[in-house]
C-alpha cells in the first residue's frame, strides 16, 4: 500500500510546484487584463513572430541551416524561452525583469552555433520596457545590450547585414512599444482627471445644498420659535387661538422636514470611497496594484474627510516616490477609534517628512490621531493612523431606534390613538 502511495504523492507534489510556478501573481501583467476586464491571453498572440526562429534556416547564408544541430538548440532554447515568455505575464512586476534579461541571456549563450535565436533578443528587449524602469534607464540598458550582440556576432562572424539590421529592428519596435505606452498612460491620466472634475463637482454641490439647508432651517426654526412663544403667551387668555399657533408651529416643522430629507438625501456622499476610486485610478495608471477593503458605514464625517485627504496624498507619495508595484489600504472600525493601515511594497528608507508627509501628520494632528511610520530600507513603507472617535457619538447611534419609538409615540397621542 505505500508503494501505491508513493507515486500518488510524488505526483501530488508536482502539480503543486506546477501551480506554483504558474500562478499569477496580483500586480502581474496576468491579473491586470483580468481586473480590466481583458483577455489575458490575447498577449500570447506575439509569439507568433517567433515562428522567425524557424524561418530563419531558409536563408542560409553559410552559418547553419536544418541540421541537426539547428534541430538540437532549438529543441533545447525554445521550451525554455516559452517559459521565460509566460513568467513575464505570470510574475509580479517586482521581480520580472529577470525573464527578458533571462531571454537577452539565451540568446547570446546560443549565438554561436544558433543564429536562429536572435529573435529571443528582439522578445528580450521589447519585455523588458515592462519592468519597473525608467524610460532612460530603459534606452541605456538598450544601448548597452545591442553593443554587446553587435561585438558579439562580429565574433563569430556573423554577415554584416544582421549586425546592421537587427539592432536597428529592436530600436525600431522599442520605440513604437514605448510611444504607444505613454499613449495608454495619457489616456488613463485624462480619465483620472475627469473622474476628479466629477467628484469636485459632487463636493461642491453638496456643499451648495449645506448652505441652502442652514438658510432652510434658520428661518424655518425661528418661525417655530415665534409660534410657540405667542402659543405660550395665548395659553391662558385664548386657548383656542394657542391651539391653532401650535398646529402652525407643528405643520411648518414637518413640512421643514419633509424639505430637510429630501434635500440630505443626496448631501452625505462616501468621500472616503470617492477618494479610495481615485486613488485607484492614479496608481493603476503607474503600474501599481491597488487594493482596498470593505468601507465602515459609521465613520464620523469629519474623520471620513480627514482620512479622504490622507488617502490622496498616500497615494500620490506612492505613485511619485515609492517605486512599488502594489499598494494597499485597510480601514478598521474599532470599538472607540478609526485605525487606517497604507502599505506599499516599494523601496522605502524615508528618512525625513517631504511636503506629503508633513500634510498627512497635519490632517492626523487635527483629527486626534496618531500616525507612525515604518519604511525599512528596501521592504516598503508602511503607515498606521489610529483616530479616535467619541463615544458620547456610539451612545447617540444606539439610542436612535428608541427616538425613533418615542417619536411614534408621539405622533400616535397628537392624532388622537393613545393605545398606538
Amino acid at each position: 500500500m505505500a508503494d501505491n502511495d508513493a507515486p500518488t504523492e510524488d505526483r501530488r507534489m508536482t502539480s503543486n510546484l506546477l501551480a506554483r510556478w504558474f500562478s499569477a501573481a496580483p500586480d502581474s501583467g496576468f491579473a491586470d487584463d483580468i481586473r480590466q476586464g481583458k483577455n489575458p491571453f490575447t498577449d500570447s498572440v506575439h509569439l507568433l513572430w517567433s515562428l522567425w526562429i524557424f524561418v530563419t534556416p531558409m536563408f542560409d547564408h553559410g552559418l547553419t541551416g536544418y541540421t541537426r544541430q539547428w534541430l538540437l538548440m532549438t529543441a533545447i532554447t525554445y521550451p525554455l524561452f516559452l517559459f521565460l515568455f509566460i513568467k513575464v505575464q505570470l510574475v509580479s512586476r517586482q521581480y520580472v525583469q529577470w525573464f527578458p534579461l533571462g531571454m537577452i541571456a539565451l540568446c547570446f549563450a546560443s549565438m554561436p552555433w544558433f543564429p536562429s535565436g536572435v529573435s529571443y533578443l528582439v522578445f528580450g528587449c521589447i519585455m523588458l520596457y515592462h519592468c519597473k524602469m525608467r524610460r532612460r534607464q530603459y534606452m541605456a540598458a538598450l544601448l548597452a545590450i545591442n553593443a554587446v550582440f553587435v561585438a558579439l556576432a562580429w565574433w563569430i562572424g556573423y554577415p554584416l547585414v544582421m549586425i546592421v539590421i537587427m539592432p536597428g529592428t529592436i530600436f525600431i519596435i522599442c520605440t513604437i512599444v514605448m510611444v504607444e505606452s505613454i499613449s495608454k498612460e495619457r489616456n488613463a491620466m485624462l480619465a483620472l482627471s475627469q473622474d476628479e472634475v466629477r467628484r469636485l463637482a459632487g463636493l461642491a454641490e453638496r456643499e451648495r445644498i449645506g448652505r441652502d439647508l442652514h438658510d432652510l432651517l434658520g428661518h424655518t426654526l425661528s418661525l417655530i420659535t415665534l409660534k410657540l412663544e405667542l402659543s405660550r403667551k395665548l395659553f391662558d387668555r385664548d386657548s383656542e387661538a394657542a391651539r391653532r399657533e401650535m398646529e402652525e408651529a407643528e405643520k411648518v416643522a414637518r413640512h421643514a422636514l419633509a424639505e430637510v430629507r429630501s434635500a440630505v438625501s443626496g448631501i452625505r456622499a462616501t468621500d472616503l470611497a470617492a477618494e479610495l476610486a481615485s486613488a485607484r485610478l492614479l496608481l493603476e495608471s503607474s503600474r501599481v496594484h491597488f487594493e482596498y477593503g470593505e468601507l465602515p458605514t459609521d465613520l464620523p464625517g469629519d474623520i471620513e474627510r480627514g482620512f479622504s485627504l490622507i488617502v490622496r496624498e498616500a497615494a500620490t507619495n506612492i505613485a511619485r516616490h515609492a517605486e512599488a508595484s502594489s499598494a494597499k489600504i485597510d480601514i478598521i472600525r474599532e470599538h472607540a477609534s478609526v485605525r487606517m493601515l497604507i502599505s506599499d511594497n516599494g523601496r522605502g528608507g524615508i528618512n525625513g517628512d517631504g511636503n506629503g508627509l508633513c500634510g498627512m501628520r497635519e490632517r492626523a494632528r487635527a483629527l486626534g490621531a496618531t500616525l507612525i511610520i515604518e519604511s525599512p530600507r528596501g521592504h516598503g513603507t508602511r503607515l498606521r493612523i489610529v483616530a479616535p472617535v467619541p463615544i458620547l457619538r456610539l451612545v447617540e447611534t444606539s439610542r436612535v431606534p428608541s427616538d425613533l419609538s418615542l417619536g411614534a409615540t408621539l405622533n400616535s397621542t397628537v392624532s388622537g390613538n393613545p393605545a398606538a
